[in-house]
């Protein structure tokens, strides 16, 4: 299975996702907790059906020492209790910010609320970031069909 478009072998792509990945860089130096990125990196992968980034999310995520049981569930996180109140938090900002188009008005104000309560006002902008940074590149993609599965563990740095 090949991707629609070689985005490695094209000089714009390379020089979009550059700028992309340079912002989810910034992200990684915040105080907001690295195991609650990669679970809003993966559940919002699952939601907008990006296979190369779910692929990419959980293996980094267990190379940094991510507990397997934790990442089956992030799908069913309502469900499960092996994920902290401020993680739900996280998982319904990340899951509302993801699914922005299906609610008119956007993210419910109790959604932001209850994330407050977990996270400062810097967490809470890497919380934005790191949703914005991951809809954009499962946009990406998704759009030209990258395959997944032979993701390897710091790929990219």
């Amino acid at each position: 299975m090949d991707a629609r478009l070689n985005l490695f072998g094209s000089p714009f792509a390379m020089k979009f996702l550059k700028h992309v990945t340079a912002a989810g860089r910034v992200i990684g130096e915040s105080t907001l907790p690295a195991a609650t990125q990669e679970l809003v990196r993966l559940r919002a992968s699952q939601i907008n059906g990006c296979g190369f980034c779910t692929d990419m999310h959980t293996k980094e995520a267990l190379a940094a020492g991510e507990d397997v049981t934790r990442l089956n569930l992030v799908a069913t996180w309502r469900e499960a209790t092996v994920f902290t109140d401020a993680e739900r938090a996280a998982l319904e900002l990340a899951e509302q910010g993801t699914r922005i188009a299906d609610a008119a008005g956007g993210v419910p104000d109790e959604v932001w609320a209850n994330a407050a309560k977990h996270y400062d006002e810097e967490q809470l902008a890497a919380l934005v970031g790191v949703i914005a940074v991951i809809n954009a590149f499962n946009r990406v993609n998704v759009l030209v069909a990258q395959p997944a599965g032979d993701y390897e563990v710091g790929q990219f740095g």
